[in-house]
């Protein structure tokens, strides 16, 4: 009985070690892990330096450079990374390979994790401005805009920070009325809590829009629009769309998207032809 007991405890001592040793090589393997993405992302960024050190004296030279930035980059995406340096960074890249649209795209995506970097704002606006397509906002959105501009124009960090103080107001006073018996005007409680909760579904709106994005960019140079989901079918349009042109996913068909652009005019083109901001890899 006690052979039989201490062959059990080594069993289990040989279980434990073996499940400790197991541990620690998948612990092992995790830190590799991180330290190939990282020394892949100093690497990306130490030819990305190099190529624009190169771009005016060999700019043959600066796009191979560019290239291979850009390949590892997108192998830190193809592995799980996001977040927004990196999208900006791809953006950066694309821009410099004169690609228009995957550089937008990138930046679109950027601004997922970054909403408030005031380099992305800066570079994206002047991306923005090399599109060949110039489409207007349709009227109806742009009147929205105006009238509700607090909801377009601030940006989620201070309208969650307005609202917590707006809301903490109205209730803090709201509270001493009913404790101290003190009278306070309607204006005092009720203008505060009203905004707070205004500001409250700003946000919830937009929580709900970023988890329905269904934007893309069109990443073609040329891009025939058409009126149904096959090459058969007469453009929709006089002039093709061109790539960076920003759109509305309608309806994915496999092959074919129907999309509505700026403007509100809907058309189909080949899901080839453009990217979703948020994609199968988010």
């Amino acid at each position: 009985m006690k052979q039989y007991y201490l062959l059990h405890r080594r069993l289990f001592i040989l279980l434990v070690v073996a499940a400790c040793s197991m541990f620690s090589a998948q612990s092992g393997m995790a830190s590799l892990t991180d330290q190939v993405k990282a020394e892949t992302l100093t690497e990306a960024n130490k030819l990305f330096h190099q190529a624009n050190e190169k771009l005016t004296q060999d700019p043959a030279k600066a796009q191979e450079l560019y290239r291979k930035a850009l390949l590892r980059y997108e192998r830190l995406v193809k592995e799980g990374v996001r977040n927004g340096k990196l999208y900006y960074n791809i953006g950066n890249t694309y821009y410099r390979l004169d690609d228009i649209g995957r550089a937008i795209l990138n930046y679109r995506r950027a601004e997922l994790f970054i909403p408030e970097d005031l380099e992305l704002e800066e570079s994206l606006n002047f991306v923005l401005t090399k599109r060949r397509d110039s489409i207007e906002e349709k009227q109806k959105k742009q009147v929205l805009k105006t009238l509700v501009f607090w909801h377009y124009d601030i940006s989620a960090k201070v309208k969650l920070w307005l609202f917590g103080v707006l809301y903490s107001v109205s209730f803090i006073m709201g509270a001493v009325q009913i404790v101290q018996f003190r009278s306070f005007s309607n204006w005092w409680i009720g203008a505060p809590f009203l905004i707070a909760v205004l500001l409250g579904g700003s946000l919830m709106i937009e929580r709900l829009a970023q988890s329905e994005n269904r934007m893309g960019v069109l990443v073609d140079y040329e891009v025939t629009a058409r009126k149904g989901d096959g090459d058969t079918y007469q453009p929709s349009f006089e002039d093709p769309l061109h790539a960076g042109t920003e759109f509305r996913l309608i309806e994915d068909r496999g092959q074919w998207y129907h999309i509505e652009v700026a403007d509100g005019r809907r058309c189909w083109i080949k899901a080839r032809s453009g990217d979703l901001v948020i994609d199968g890899s988010f």
